[in-house]
């Protein structure tokens, strides 16, 4: 049997097939050739054209079909993942009427926290573990206030991985997990937070019917199979945030377990069975993948939201002039040349709209001790990555401070952490084993629709074929290296007040 498993990222859109009998992905695609476009029309904005994620999904699908020759009737049901937090838009026949404000745009910063105040500090937290602050709903509520003619025309709103399903399948459908990193939900009631709509004056109409991350969901749309070549009796049975999917596929359910990311932004998410929340909104809280009611799971998240999007910054500019950027293999093994510390250069990496870890606020960007006669490309190189490891250390110790545990840190071998100067710096700075299996946001995705279809009885069988393809530790003398430059980074951060 075959799953197709879809990921949204911002970057990119991924798609793998996964045959549950043995175990394995049969094939993958990822589109566009290059990174999709964010566009900024103010500064602090951030959007992108959901019909394009859509276009990049059956041009994916196709290819998968026409590359790997396969019969696409022989796949089961379909997965999705997606980029957390963005907000979509659409009217009745489930077409975008605006492009999404997607998970890094700023702009309803002032609307989260107009919001957490009339609903009081302590009900908030409470209830919703944590602040609007910018998250989906906040994001709604700029949208009626600034644009109230766009509001008036939606019929629905959306996170990115709905709309792909509603696309499919035909059915607006919205899930709780989704719900809760739309600071939409009562964790408390088990419920959406009908006050927090009530206090930023958004309608309940808006919200799509909710059903579980895994389960039969939908089907696809008849006329949808038919232009893709799909079963007519394909299933859409799971669905999930990216950050979220990412632990999935890592097979980390469990309380004290820690999965990790470094694509576009750097994230630590780590598996608890306690309403946690911090009272200073840096790290974020969200129902888990398999939470249920017998059985409490959430997610406490930390995000950096520059990561591999400042590694392809860098990218670019030291590729201009060239007729093909450079590789990443080439940035990593420069990197590699210059000794822990960078000779003094530090680089903060907080260049991609307001960061949680700072309470939604600004942090300085960019680099500093540059010094024209020492500092070479690598140093530079180097310093990102340093910079943003420290910065995901950063949020780790307050993640620690609220009670999050766990020394072993699992992450695919994808992204950031192919580089071996990156895992370096980030086991020694913040001690922990880092564990690297050979998956993908994707692959985790057509697991979870193996699961969510029936194929499994567990969960747990769903990782049979899941295997650690290598473990690094830190060492003690590394450890105390990178304690010393990472204190000295830390003191340099400078953070905008309101």
């Amino acid at each position: 049997m075959y799953f197709l498993g879809i990921d949204l990222g911002s970057s990119s859109v991924k798609l793998s097939v996964f045959d549950a009998e043995k175990g394995e992905v049969k094939c993958s695609q990822m589109l566009p050739k290059s990174e999709m476009e964010i566009s900024a029309p103010k500064f602090g904005w951030a959007e992108q054209d959901p019909e394009k994620w859509w276009k990049y999904v059956k041009e994916g699908i196709g290819l998968i079909s026409k590359k790997h020759h396969l019969d696409l009737k022989k796949i089961k049901a379909i997965g999705i993942a997606y980029q957390m937090h963005g907000l979509v838009l659409t009217d009745a026949k489930l077409n975008a009427i605006r492009p999404s404000i997607i998970w890094c745009d700023s702009r309803a910063v002032e609307i989260g926290n107009a919001a957490y105040k009339l609903l009081g500090a302590e009900n908030c937290q409470q209830q919703i573990l944590g602040s609007p602050g910018n998250f989906t709903a906040s994001k709604l509520k700029w949208v009626k206030t600034n644009e109230p003619q766009i509001y008036a025309q939606a019929k629905y709103m959306m996170l990115p991985g709905d709309f792909i399903a509603a696309k499919l399948s035909g059915v607006a459908q919205t899930t709780t997990s989704g719900l809760s990193e739309a600071a939409l939900w009562d964790f408390p009631k088990g419920e959406l937070a009908s006050e927090v709509l009530e206090t930023m004056g958004l309608s309940k109409e808006m919200i799509p019917d909710i059903v579980g991350n895994f389960g039969h969901q939908a089907k696809i749309d008849s006329t949808i199979a038919d232009e893709l070549g799909l079963h007519h009796e394909t299933l859409i049975t799971y669905r999930a945030g990216d950050q979220p999917n990412n632990a999935f596929s890592l097979n980390v359910l469990n309380p004290g377990e820690i999965a990790t990311t470094a694509g576009t932004s750097a994230v630590v998410y780590s598996v608890s069975d306690q309403d946690i929340y911090d009272t200073k909104s840096r790290i974020n809280t969200f129902l888990h993948i398999n939470n249920t009611i017998e059985q409490k799971r959430n997610g406490l998240m930390l995000c950096v939201n520059g990561s591999g999007i400042l590694y392809q910054w860098l990218r670019k500019l030291i590729s201009v002039g060239n007729k093909e950027p450079i590789s990443y293999e080439l940035l990593n093994a420069q990197a590699a040349k210059v000794k822990p510390g960078s000779e003094d250069l530090l680089f903060f990496p907080f260049g991609n709209g307001v960061e949680r870890i700072f309470n939604n606020k600004k942090a300085n960007s960019g680099i500093e001790n540059l010094n024209f006669n020492v500092h070479q490309p690598a140093h530079v190189i180097r310093s990102a990555c340093e910079g943003i490891v420290f910065a995901m250390n950063y949020g780790f110790d307050v993640m620690k401070s609220l009670g999050a545990s766990g020394d072993v840190v699992r992450a695919g071998n994808a992204n950031l952490f192919l580089s071996p100067v990156f895992r370096e710096i980030f086991c020694n700075t913040t001690g922990s084993t880092l564990e690297l299996y050979n998956t993908s946001g994707a692959e985790g995705a057509a697991r979870g629709a193996a699961y969510g279809y029936g194929f499994y009885d567990q969960i747990k069988d769903a990782f049979g074929g899941l295997k650690c393809i290598e473990t690094i530790e830190p060492t003690k003398e590394l450890t105390l290296v990178y304690k010393e430059i990472y204190e000295n980074w830390k003191q340099h951060i400078k953070i905008e007040e309101s």
